[in-house]
């Protein structure tokens, strides 16, 4: 009996320590793991938990290893849009950013008035924003002044008819003639006139060149005098693009200087132009002086009021080392990159900038000629980092050297 009594007594020491052991080695497992939210990485704890910014239940963090190195398989390359290039040294336009604005270009803004005082029997457009080409009827004009005009064109062409060989008969149709065009009438209609030898005092005047209509002044039946205001007529192929500087920058900018725009919304279609005015002067309160370059706009996707960055260079570096903007990340700690080194392989190097323009920056310290640089996806691999291994791919990074 008490042999058998010992027996269980054994038994269950053995299985309290067994359980204490597992125990023991759950806590040990769990000691150094680190968990993070899948959908925001930037959520780490030390513990289980739920995240603070979405709810999710943290999961813990998988090991690749204690190195800043990341593997991406090609697929996943491909869904993360990773691209890399070769850097090799050239040279880089230093230029200075100044913020812009898109004009009207006065020289292409033509002000329809009535050349004729007489009554608006009907306007052929009636809203602003509409595109007219040059030719297109704008409005139709009853003016007894041009009906008796037409009068003394067609007696003038009878007597001339009658009197092949007197002159003056032919200085007078010339001056009838003139007379018309100057009152706003084409070589088509006054040719017309004549041929059909009938005045009409519904007159159509036609758009004098291509625009869109921004203004319109007048109203169908409105009585209108000579020289009033019925509408305006925009030209937009060519703009104006202006922006102001300090006075003390003035040095940098000079007339015919090349400059690049970057329209706001067109980044990828930087236009070259040229500065054709500088302010003589400037104001003496904000000190600052405004300078002008005219832009080409054969398209037409560019509009007075659009903002846009005028790259102004005042300088250039030589056997450099430059990327695009966009494969350098910033955070506290300064810049970094992500650098190719093997197959599949990437790892993070800080990285001293330059000079910047509008789609390149200069690369002071931390990459070397021939170093195959991620240019596209460099954010997506940085989150990868934090996700996989819990901790800021740059923490203990310092810059590297050229």
């Amino acid at each position: 009996m008490k042999t058998k009594r010992y027996l269980n007594i054994l038994v269950l020491l053995s299985f309290f320590i067994l359980v204490a052991c597992s125990d023991k080695k759950k806590e040990h497992d769990t000691v150094g793991t680190k968990y993070t939210c899948p959908m925001h990485p930037q959520i780490v704890q030390d513990k289980p938990g739920t995240c603070p910014i979405c709810g999710m239940d943290l999961v813990p963090m998988t090991d690749q290893g204690k190195d800043a190195s990341i593997r991406l398989n090609e697929s996943q390359q491909k869904l993360a849009n990773i691209m890399t290039m070769k850097v090799g040294k050239g040279s880089m336009a230093n230029s200075k950013v100044l913020n812009g604005k898109l004009l009207n270009n006065p020289e292409f803004t033509e002000v329809i008035s009535s050349r004729v005082s007489g009554r608006l029997e009907q306007l052929y457009v009636k809203e602003t924003g509409v595109a007219v080409r040059k030719g297109q009827p704008l409005y139709k004009i009853y003016s007894e002044q041009l009906l008796t005009m037409e009068q003394e064109y067609l007696l003038a062409l009878k007597q001339l008819a009658a009197f092949p060989n007197e002159k003056r008969y032919s200085e007078m149709a010339d001056a009838a003639r003139k007379k018309l065009e100057l009152y706003g009438q084409t070589s088509g209609q006054i040719e017309r006139l004549g041929n059909t030898d009938k005045t009409d005092p519904y007159i159509n005047f036609l758009a004098p060149a291509s625009g869109i209509i921004s203004e319109l002044s007048a109203i169908e039946g409105q009585y209108v005098g000579e020289g009033s205001v019925l509408m305006k007529l925009e030209n937009l192929e060519q703009l104006w693009v202006e922006a102001q500087l300090f006075a003390n920058e003035l040095g940098n900018v000079k007339e015919k200087s090349t400059v690049t725009v970057q329209v706001d919304g067109f980044e990828s279609e930087p236009i070259t132009s040229i500065v054709d005015f500088i302010s003589p002067q400037f104001d003496a309160n904000s000190q600052i002086i405004t300078i002008r370059a005219r832009l080409s706009n054969p398209k037409l996707q560019f509009q007075p009021g659009m903002r846009a960055n005028i790259f102004l260079p005042y300088g250039n570096a030589s056997n450099a080392i430059t990327l695009p903007v966009k494969a350098v990340l910033h955070d506290g700690k300064g810049e970094h990159i992500w650098v190719k080194t093997g197959d599949n392989t990437f790892e993070p190097r800080m990285v001293k900038t330059g000079i910047e323009n509008f789609d390149r920056v200069l690369i002071e310290q931390g990459v070397k000629d021939g170093d195959e640089v991620v240019i596209s996806g460099a954010y997506l691999l940085y989150s990868e980092m934090k996700l996989k291994k819990g901790t800021d791919p740059m923490a203990s990074h310092h810059h590297g050297t050229m």
